[in-house]
């Protein structure tokens, strides 16, 4: 690459596993870098490949001809859909390498999206329905470390049903901005808050509105939002998100608050898929995996968004808000758990122990099936739960 002092300034992104050899080839090894000094272009990536020695050096060597080859990153997933994000196919010359894989996949998952600027970032927006409707205005809130397209299919069939839907990536995820910290947002909640009230402005979201809430961190400031501002929300759906301060952190948000293994971690490009898939009792199709690791695999800065929201979160000041904000003797607004109750980060418990504080505004509904994303394992019974407390 142009301008790079030495080989090894460039940091991991995707690690791949080498290749068979063939009786007809020399044996290749691709490794994928991430490129970090001079100009970086979105989606930019370097591919070293290496020739092996010769099928009579091989032989000396005692290889036998036709053995698969060693694999050195075989532990990294069991699963189907992640592993394709790892492993080159056995053909590379058909079927491409990662850049032509990015190439196939960068225009996945914009369903319903497009950029808007807001203030001084731009953030990607999903918009469904008719803002003439009369049954008001969703906001959909995603948490870390996915994207509002696991808002795709509710916010489709909430606008058939007379619903004016927006879904935004948060700044420093999905499509949206990725801000260098320091360089005027360090992922701090009160920037995210800001941010939030500025889009609002953006979007020209004036009347109180239905707020949809899910997931961790940014998921978290969703609702830390609304306590502050109770005078602008009808209701609130809360779909699977830590509720209380006993609320379990997922074993990969702890990692990367960790020095040097956060660093490492925020750059595994398969991160978000194997979080939605560790949480659920199902395994993402590979076309939905690839628009979730699609940011990681663009560039490093969405890794980083992550590193630094995750540091610079306080999970039991957080949490501790959110438990005594939304009991009984503080809020009236009525607030549904519409919950996956196969949840492997959040078990049930949390969202009982959360509704008995205020039983009286707080509804609980299970969703079968489900775990830690039920807009993904089943939008449509979470589209029932929304319409019947919403109408």
């Amino acid at each position: 690459m142009s301008g790079c002092p030495c080989p090894c300034s460039t940091s991991a992104s995707s690690p791949l596993s080498l290749l068979p050899s063939t009786p007809a080839a020399p044996r290749r090894s691709s490794v994928v870098f991430s490129s970090s000094c001079g100009p970086r272009r979105r989606g930019a990536r370097v591919v070293v490949a290496a020739s092996s020695s010769s099928n009579d050096e091989k032989a000396e060597a005692g290889e036998k001809e036709g053995d698969p080859a060693f694999n050195p990153f075989g532990f990294v997933t069991d699963n189907p859909s992640s592993r394709s994000a790892i492993q080159l196919p056995e053909s590379p010359a058909q079927d491409g390498n990662v850049g032509q894989m990015l190439y196939r996949t960068e225009d996945k998952g914009r369903e319903y999206g497009k950029s808007v600027r807001s203030g001084e970032f731009r953030w990607f927006v999903r918009q469904t329905g008719s803002p003439d409707t009369r049954r008001g205005t969703i906001m959909f809130i995603h948490g870390a470390p996915t994207q509002s397209f696991s808002y795709r299919t509710v916010m489709a069939q909430m606008a058939d049903a007379g619903y004016h839907c927006f879904a935004p990536d948060w700044l420093g995820f999905g499509f949206s901005e990725m801000p260098q910290p320091g360089y005027g947002f360090d992922y701090k909640e009160e920037e995210f808050h800001k941010a939030f009230d500025e889009l609002l402005g953006t979007l020209n979201i004036t009347e109180p509105f239905y707020l949809v809430v899910q997931g961790f961190i940014v998921g978290s400031y969703g609702l830390t939002w609304a306590l502050k501002n109770p005078s602008k929300l009808r209701k609130i759906a809360i779909l699977n998100s830590p509720l209380t301060v006993s609320s379990p952190v997922p074993g990969v948000i702890k990692q990367l608050r960790f020095p040097l293994l956060g660093e490492f971690t925020c750059q595994n490009a398969i991160l978000a898929e194997r979080f939605i898939e560790a949480g659920s009792p199902y395994v993402l199709k590979s076309e939905k995996a690839d628009v979730y690791r699609l940011p990681y695999l663009s560039s490093g800065a969405p890794g980083f968004a992550l590193l630094e929201a995750a540091r610079r979160a306080n999970f039991q000041d957080v949490l501790g808000r959110i438990s005594a904000g939304f009991s009984s003797n503080s809020w009236e607004i009525p607030i549904l758990l519409a919950w996956g109750e196969s949840d492997k980060y959040l078990p049930l418990s949390i969202a009982e122990e959360f509704q008995k504080s205020n039983p009286k505004v707080v509804k609980l509904k299970t969703i079968e099936g489900a775990g830690h994303m039920p807009q993904e394992d089943w939008p449509e019974k979470v589209v029932s739960a929304l319409n019947s407390f919403l109408f």
